[in-house]
């Protein structure tokens, strides 16, 4: 009989109980195996905070939001630092590993998930990797499984933006997630009909971004920005974060959507309001393209451990599930590069990107 871990690390996201469900539901056909979930992440890991679960747990959880085992931050820069807990978090892993007798652990979480995997890999443990997160920025997969529908809610929050922005004259910002990477933005920004998109990989000039409204206005009364929260001018690009964080407090808000907002309206004389779905983009349903990505990459996950390979992460490429070594891709972003296919398509129906 194989034990299998099995924990959900960092932030939540739709599609996160389908993949366990995929895991768990292949991996009882496939072989003889007890699932012992491990509870709120590496955290559950480190204090031993573990269930030993049954087929039933993971029945009627396919179209459930958030995750059954619970989740949090376990940022991998504070993994090999002993705090004043005096509690050495790798060891302590790893004694858990083994006095739980696991024959492998399966993570499922974003890029820093990926790096406490790894790390544990190099310790010796069995690893198999599942990529989830709303940014779709984990290298080595064209997609991961919480995205699509983050994009489904993100654009309806600029779907319905559209109708108050036009009946009151208005120029709306609707600010989503995205701290690094701006795919969000970029597919949520063209799916709902945004003039202005504003994501991290291309830094924008202000001006810039007012000369494009400017020229809508001209034939238009409302318009509507997508903005990811980790836009940056093109100024604050070069700067260090502690410094434009410093700077945006002077001016009095850390979102640049409301600095931005404010010098639209002071410039244009454009009533503007800003709008932040927040928390809301990560939440409820997955939708159903995510429910088969996150059931095709867990049953791919119950494949890689019934054939005892380990080290790796489950990938989407060319539309075909493979593994990849999670050595070749933790740590490493897959950000949004300017000569992008979708960027260009924006261009051409005259979308500023504020550059």
């Amino acid at each position: 009989m194989k034990r299998i871990g099995i924990l959900t690390s960092g932030g939540d996201c739709p599609g996160l109980n389908a993949a366990l469900r995929g895991v768990a539901k292949a991996a009882y056909e496939m072989f003889d195996c007890q699932i012992v979930g491990i509870k709120d992440g590496f955290k559950g890991l480190i204090y031993n905070n573990t269930i030993e679960m049954s087929p039933q747990d993971f029945s009627g959880i396919l179209t459930r939001g958030g995750t059954i085992l619970g989740t949090a931050r376990t940022p991998f820069k504070k993994m090999r630092i002993i705090g004043e807990d005096n509690i050495d978090k790798i060891k302590c892993m790893i004694n858990t590993y083994e006095s739980l007798r696991l024959d492998c652990l399966v993570t499922l979480g974003g890029n820093g998930t990926h790096k406490n995997a790894n790390l544990l890999r190099e310790n010796g443990l069995n690893i198999v990797a599942l990529p989830k997160t709303i940014d779709n920025d984990i290298c080595g997969t064209d997609v991961t499984f919480g995205f699509h529908s983050a994009v489904d809610i993100a654009t309806e929050v600029i779907d319905r933006i559209h109708t108050t922005a036009d009946s009151h004259d208005r120029i709306m910002l609707v600010e989503l997630m995205g701290h690094k990477a701006g795919w969000l933005t970029l597919y949520a920004g063209m799916a709902g009909g945004a003039d202005v998109i504003l994501i991290p990989e291309i830094p924008f000039d202000s001006n810039q971004v007012i000369t494009a409204l400017k020229k809508r206005h001209e034939t238009k009364n409302f318009s509507i920005l997508a903005v990811a929260e980790g836009a940056l001018t093109i100024e604050e690009s070069i700067l260090p974060k502690k410094e434009y964080k410093k700077q945006r407090k002077k001016l009095g808000s850390l979102s640049v959507s409301y600095l931005l907002s404010k010098k639209i309206e002071n410039e244009l004389g454009i009533e503007t309001r800003v709008t932040i779905p927040g928390h809301q983009q990560r939440g409820g349903s997955p939708s159903p393209y995510d429910r088969v990505l996150a059931t095709r990459f867990g049953t791919y996950a119950a494949s890689l451990i019934c054939e005892d390979d380990y080290g790796k992460t489950v990938s989407l490429i060319d539309n075909k599930i493979v593994a990849t070594p999670l050595e070749e891709i933790a740590g490493k972003l897959k950000l949004v590069h300017q000569n992008n296919s979708i960027i260009q398509s924006g261009r051409s129906i005259g979308i500023s990107f504020g550059d």
